[in-house]
């Protein structure tokens, strides 16, 4: 199941009357957000923070007619039960910044997720650039962009430098929402790419970023699938394909996860041979020891004792 594509203009112009209204929301993992709406009365939204943060249907009365029709005219509505509606797209606070992505609950095959990893996933980046600065004019890469967070803050810690921003993702309605994302957060030299992974992309990068899809989905659902027996699959073709796209003293940044068999790290296993190989320099390290733990529960990690968030940095040498 897909939804019909949004606007990139609806959700900008939308991103922007939220900011003047001073809306903030911190999004949570899917199962606290359902824990959360559980105990809403009614699950009816009273305030923009649960219309366009918790996904409540609500009331037409509860916004003003001109917001509602803006709404309605831009394709950001649909109908839910009892003559309520509902927002199709949900807004996120990351520092002062706001990011469109898909609305509770994230069914939809091309869904454009955002959460707890995202939070996890620009900290990583902002320290990063914080250890060593990109040079001027650098070439960014957010690679499976998703909503955009990697690579518009990478972007926007290097704005002096002026940095080319270029977001890339299978996902059309992904793409969608990031170019969206840019635009708000003032992000101005940026290019869209859509297709498999490396495939979509020219020249090299003096910074790739990304956070990949790494659970194994029964479903397949774009934005959760990552292949291979633990979800690992596109995290290793990422770190494969992307290496040899990197400029003379360019880095990779992987934010993903990985499942733990028998005290062992499977997706380690796999990369490790061939970065020590290369010889380039490179760390490895747990995040968080214990991420997505009601996935467990699914025959495919029958044999899983965890789910790791890990990150992985390389960078290529200097000539």
């Amino acid at each position: 199941m897909q939804e019909p594509l949004l606007d990139p203009e609806a959700l900008v112009a939308t991103g922007r009357w939220l900011a003047a209204q001073g809306y903030r929301f911190t999004t949570v993992s899917p199962a606290t957000h359902a824990r959360v709406n559980a105990r809403a009365p009614g699950l009816q939204a009273r305030s923009l923070r649960d219309v366009f943060g918790w996904s409540r249907p609500f009331a037409p009365g509860l916004l003003s007619a001109d917001s509602m029709d803006s709404l309605q005219r831009r394709g950001l509505l649909a109908p839910a039960e009892d003559g309520l509606v509902r927002s199709r797209v949900r807004f996120s606070s990351v520092g002062e910044l706001l990011f469109a992505h898909s609305a509770y609950p994230t069914l939809e095959a091309d869904a454009v997720f955002f959460g707890p990893d995202t939070y996890r996933f620009v900290s990583l980046i902002e320290a990063e650039l914080a250890r060593q600065r990109l040079p001027a004019g650098a070439r960014i890469l957010d690679m499976g962009c998703g909503a955009g967070p990697g690579g518009i803050a990478a972007a926007q810690q290097a704005g002096a430098l002026r940095p080319e921003l270029v977001l890339a993702d299978i996902n059309a309605q992904a793409l969608r929402h990031a170019a969206a994302n840019a635009e708000l957060a003032g992000v101005v030299r940026v290019e869209l790419a859509q297709g498999d992974l490396f495939a979509a992309v020219d020249g090299q990068f003096d910074f790739v970023v990304s956070n990949p899809p790494y659970l194994n989905d029964s479903t397949q659902r774009t934005y959760r699938h990552g292949g291979g027996p633990w979800g690992g699959g596109l995290s290793e073709r990422i770190v494969r394909e992307g290496l040899p796209r990197l400029a003379p003293g360019g880095r990779l940044v992987l934010y993903t996860g990985a499942a733990m068999v028998d005290g062992t790290d499977p997706l380690l296993e796999a990369l490790a041979p061939g970065l020590l190989a290369m010889g380039w320099p490179w760390t490895y390290r747990e995040l968080d020891p214990d991420v997505f733990g009601e996935e467990l529960e699914q025959p495919a990690y029958a044999g899983a004792e965890r789910i790791a968030a890990v990150a992985l940095v390389v960078q290529r040498p200097a000539p």
